[in-house]
């Protein structure tokens, strides 16, 4: 009998946090179970300094490795922020800053390629670029998919892959467009990224938010997991207006079609594993980033109680969908305690 098709559970842990320190999320990641998480705010010293992961002293680095040996936990991604600036220097009334694709190659991208080597992770999270608001995605896919190329070479000369995003108001917004750069971009070190509650609070219903999911398939790295319910007051403009972004629910309540998505996934696990295994990655991420308590584009936050309630109703859609998992067990604290 075939063996079940499974995946490792991975989190954004600083959502599980109240204030961000590191042994916080350590402390919510050993008490849920979860051994991966994806480092983006942290205070490492614990003295009221939240920084980014990519700005953290080699200093703190190596203090935040040493609670990883000590708690148990391996880094999924660079929870980065590569790809969030404007793809043309427009003033379209955003807020979103402008840097030319040299400039930002020598300085955003290659410190966070250091922070991930530093972690000992193979993988970075980034995104596609904000094309000027009023204007259409299509309308930017080749400069877009030009300067993903040029981040995902320096990933790749360093041995590392660049993960791509869906997420509203940038280039590849939807699955379709997303799937359309990976194509353009043609770089065996970088996937697509899939997040449901991306595409659901674009005001889409669970079966618009599959074929989304369906387009990505053949470029698929890993998965985000937060689940979204429509507005039915909201009038879809073409961009997510963060202030109305309070609908965010646990991945069994809400439109973004997961119990679709895994019945898929479950059958597609085995093809896309033997792909990221030739790019060095132990297996398939489902990256928990519930927003239970609020969230936008540089984050979010569900506090410990909301990342307990995420976790959980992410294992019953899986056990649903029949698809396996690995949390903590009595094993796993007796060799941590050296037994």
């Amino acid at each position: 009998m075939a063996s079940q098709p499974s995946v490792i559970i991975s989190a954004f842990a600083d959502e599980a946090a109240n204030h961000r320190t590191a042994l916080e999320q350590m402390t919510a990641l050993a008490a849920i179970g979860i051994r991966n998480y994806s480092p983006r705010f942290i205070d490492v010293a614990g003295d009221g300094t939240v920084e980014h992961v990519v700005d953290l002293s080699a200093e703190k680095l190596n203090r935040l490795k040493e609670y990883h040996a000590e708690y148990g936990v391996s880094v999924t991604s660079v929870g980065a922020r590569v790809g969030k600036i404007k793809l043309l220097d427009v003033d379209d009334g955003s807020h979103n800053k402008y840097i030319p694709i040299a400039e930002y190659l020598n300085g955003e991208v290659a410190a966070t390629i250091k922070a991930a080597k530093a972690l000992d992770t193979k993988l970075i999270r980034g995104f596609s670029f904000y094309h000027p608001r009023g204007t259409k995605p299509e309308d930017h896919l080749d400069q877009a998919a030009d300067q993903i190329r040029q981040i995902a070479d320096a990933c790749a000369k360093e041995g590392l892959v660049y993960g791509l995003e869906i997420e509203p108001n940038l280039v590849g917004e939807t699955g379709p467009l997303l799937a359309e750069l990976a194509k353009r971009v043609d770089h065996p070190n970088m996937v697509l990224i899939f997040d449901g509650g991306n595409v659901a609070c674009q005001n889409k219903n669970p079966v618009q938010v599959y074929e989304e999911y369906k387009a990505t398939v053949p470029y698929l790295g890993w998965m985000h997991v937060k689940d979204y319910r429509i507005d039915p007051s909201m009038t879809w403009t073409g961009a997510v207006d963060e202030e109305r972004l309070k609908n965010f629910v646990p991945a069994n309540e809400g439109d973004a079609g997961h119990e679709l998505v895994f019945r898929d996934l479950r059958e597609q696990l085995p093809a896309i594993e033997e792909r990221l295994a030739k790019l060095g990655i132990p297996g398939f991420y489902l990256e928990t980033e519930p927003h239970l308590k609020g969230g936008g584009q540089f984050g979010g936050f569900s506090g410990p109680d909301g990342m307990g309630v995420a976790v959980r109703a992410l294992c019953s859609c899986l056990d649903y969908a029949g698809i396996g998992y690995n949390l903590r067990t009595f094993a796993d604290i007796r060799k941590l305690r050296g037994f």
